[in-house]
């Protein structure tokens, strides 16, 4: 039986819900030192003094440290197509430029110790005005780098300059924000580290949770002036990643740095509250954005410009729009497209990549204004959206923007869609409650997305070894933290060598073990990792019929392998064959090595997972309450590799987009002082708030990878959202409301209802 499409108990949860994970606090040196960070107070301030000298002689205090005495220098952002001069020192020097921005580091012998000499650490701020809304960010009047005289940090000029919009019947326009989020994963940042003599050359261990363990082996590298070969990068278990844990940043640069210049090893384990400010945030985009077409239904012009915000540094959160663009006309058949965006610094927060990162962003923009421009024509959304897809015969098919998409049964997710869901019946239940003045107001609201998994190309590393008692050790690059890589990489070198799937042991994370690799992001992991794997065992394959054929004294030609049972005979006569163990005991005897090969895969090009979404929501027409009653999407991510796998990560996706939708916003006051700062403040979603969500299944395989696979981590993400958003706006358009900003919180939708209808939204 074929393993792939099989619903597997995935590897990783018996350990997991009985014995619990190992994370970063729960590894490394015992005797590790404890880094205590001094962060600012203020959002936007010349540092005019900053006394330690309290502070150094607190007990059990080692050393206290600002980047004068560590030397540390600015340094550019890391992508080259940001603003260069816009340059930060891991700790502050002259001037801070959001609250939570590191100033001094402590090292004590415990975590209290340090703690309480931070207190004694005296910072002599002079305010300056802060720069919170992008408006006041462009106006450029109040500059976070005066040395450099702009807050712009990126911009992506649409290369457009004919009316798009001439001979268009119908033009509809909107403005909205896409609003801040925190990454919020479960497990905050930590790092613990120690330096070693290693045959006279100073090497560097740091356990780190992280997303992308070669990644920040090589940040480390990079930022400590030393070779990669000097850095070992360990993740053990990673209690929620989402975008947010795949740069580098600079505490673990400072932590780093601190251990070699002390001799000792250091340990780190951020708060919730410095986790809520520190931990890249996400979204935080301006929509500007236009739709033309006829009255009768056809799209033929569209132009989104986005204003980014980036943050108090440029990070990657500064460049997404550059994936935004390529997936700006979704799924439709839109000939024309303008699309620009800009970048601007802000006293906040860095933003950085989050579930999705720059597909939802482009996703929101589209699908909010189809909304508009169906309301204007008068026509059902989704017979809008319909009208305008892509056939499944046009692939593979490349859009204005550049999306190279490789395959596509768009009007069948939405035929599926639309029967699950018996969307007749629920417009006729809409209808009657219209009626009825006791009644709750249910909104029906559409999602048809496209998104581009693995935006960048990226490979990534696989091998496959088989040992002499006949199991395996897998080897990837690909990083997991939560996602269910032990269970569906042994899948697929379990379906390729035929070596029983609880045979086979999966590991990532050590950089001395796994040399090379690219992470965990952009819904690749299957896609690259596991056809690295696929790769990998098929060669090794290969080899073992070669290693068969002289024990069988027969043909490499002739010998074939029985996936079933996982052993090696001559075709014609399976009576007489040899097992996976006899050969790697063979191999190894022959040749004094592991029996093991291993492959760096690159795919020819990126994937485009795509889907249909349906939200269902009760609105309380005298509270404002939103309540999700059904969901029903339609995710295709290619081939499935593991059904249950993918339903939990389309329920992880979905519940995220929800929250987004009804209830998570990361706010700051127009001085820059974060409100939402912890998780008393921050609305974060308990699963009771939520309906059991409901999946269609759909199977478009690419050809692109030698699985099938496409994406599925961010899909559900990218599709609920402006499925949310467009329901509530749908309750409410019998009362003449076209648009809702999100997150549509109880009193924003009240407001709403009372300024449609006369009454007292003031109150």
């Amino acid at each position: 039986m074929s393993m792939i499409g099989t619903r597997v108990v995935r590897k990783e949860d018996p350990d997991l819900l009985t014995i619990g994970g190992m994370y970063v606090n729960d590894v490394g040196p015992a005797d590790a030192l404890h880094v205590t960070f001094v962060r600012s107070l203020m959002a936007h301030a010349l540092l005019n003094e900053i006394d330690v000298s309290d502070a150094a002689s607190m007990p059990g205090v080692v050393a206290v440290h600002t980047a004068e005495t560590l030397g540390l220098a600015a340094r550019p952002p890391s992508n080259p197509m940001l603003n260069q001069e816009m340059t930060r020192t891991w700790l502050a020097t002259d001037r801070v430029r959001y609250v939570g921005e590191p100033i001094v580091a402590i090292v004590a012998e415990t975590e209290t110790q340090g703690i309480d000499a931070a207190e004694m650490v005296f910072v002599d701020y002079e305010p300056l005005d802060a720069v919170v809304d992008l408006g006041d960010a462009l106006r450029d009047e109040t500059l976070l780098y005066p040395e450099v005289g702009t807050n712009t940090t990126f911009v992506l000029p649409s290369g457009v300059e004919d009316d798009i919009f001439a001979g268009c019947e119908v033009t509809v326009e909107l403005t909205f924000m896409n609003p801040r989020l925190s990454g919020a994963p479960i497990e905050p940042r930590a790092g613990v580290c120690e330096w070693a003599d290693v045959d006279g050359t100073p090497r560097l261990t740091y356990w780190s949770c992280t997303q992308f363990p070669h990644g920040a082996r090589d940040g480390l590298a990079s930022g400590l002036g030393v070779d990669a070969d000097q850095v070992h990068v360990i993740t053990p278990d990673v209690g929620g990643g989402f975008g947010a844990k795949n740069g580098q940043y600079v505490e673990d640069l400072v932590v780093a740095e601190l251990a070699r210049t002390l001799s000792r090893p250091m340990r780190w384990a951020e708060t919730r509250s410095e986790s809520m400010t520190n931990l890249a945030h996400a979204r935080s985009v301006e929509n500007r954005v236009k739709l033309g077409g006829t009255r009768d239904g056809d799209l033929q012009a569209y132009e989104c410009h986005m204003i980014q915000d980036a943050g108090a540094y440029p990070m990657i959160g500064a460049i997404l729009p550059f994936l935004s663009r390529i997936v700006a006309t979704g799924n439709y058949d839109i000939p024309k497209v303008a699309f620009s965006a800009e970048s601007v610094v802000t006293s906040t927060t860095p933003i950085g990549a989050y579930r999705g990162a720059g597909r939802p962003e482009a996703t929101i923009a589209l699908e909010r204004i189809i909304d508009v421009f169906a309301a204007e024509i008068g026509v059902d959304p989704i017979e809008l959206r319909r009208r305008n897809l892509f056939a499944p015969d046009a692939f593979p098919v490349v859009t204005p923007t550049g999306a190279d998409m490789d395959s596509g049964e768009y009007e069948a997710a939405v035929d599926l869609v639309i029967d699950a869901a018996d969307y007749a019946g629920l417009r006729a239940e809409q209808a009657r409650r219209l009626d009825d003045p006791s009644a709750k107001l249910l909104g029906l609201g559409w999602c048809v997305y496209v998104e581009i998994a693995n935006p960048m190309g990226a490979g990534e590393f696989g091998s496959v070894q088989v040992q002499p008692d006949g199991s395996a050790i897998v080897l990837t690059g690909s990083s997991a933290h939560g996602q269910g890589h032990h269970t569906a990489f042994a899948q697929v070198a379990a379906d390729v060598t035929g070596i029983p799937f609880d045979r086979i042991e999966v590991r990532h994370g050590d950089t001395d073990e796994v040399k090379r690799g690219g992470g965990t992001g952009g819904s690749r992991s299957l896609q690259v990792g596991g056809s690295a794997i696929h790769e990998a065992a098929t060669n090794l394959v290969d080899e073992a019929r070669t290693v068969a054929a002289q024990m069988l004294e027969a043909s490499v030609d002739d010998i074939v392998l029985d996936t079933g049972n996982g052993t090696f005979a001559v075709a014609g006569t399976p009576a007489k064959s040899i097992e996976w163990a006899q050969i790697a005991s063979r191999a190894e005897e022959e040749r004094g090595a592991a029996f093991v090969a291993e492959t760096d895969f690159t795919p020819p090009a990126a994937t485009f997972p795509f889907g249909v979404h349906l939200s269902v929501v009760e609105v309380d027409r005298d509270t404002g309450e939103v309540v999700p009653v059904r969901h029903i999407s339609c995710d295709d991510a290619g081939a499935i590799v593991n059904p249950t796998i993918v339903e939990g990560q389309v329920h992880g996706g979905v519940s995220s987009g929800i929250s987004h939708a009804l209830m998570e916003v990361f706010l700051y006051d127009e001085d820059g002082n974060p409100m939402t700062g912890n998780f008393m403040d921050y609305a974060f979603p308990a699963a009771t708030e939520f309906p059991s969500f409901e999946r269609v299944a759909l199977e478009t395989p690419t050809d692109r990878n030698p699985i099938g696979a496409k994406g599925i981590g961010e899909s559900g993400t990218i599709g609920s959202t402006p499925a949310v958003q467009n329901a509530v706006v749908d309750a409410l358009a019998h009362l003449g409301v076209t648009h809702i900003e999100i997150p549509v919180t109880p009193h924003r939708v009240w407001r709403t209802i009372q300024e449609a209808t006369g009454g007292d939204a003031a109150g």
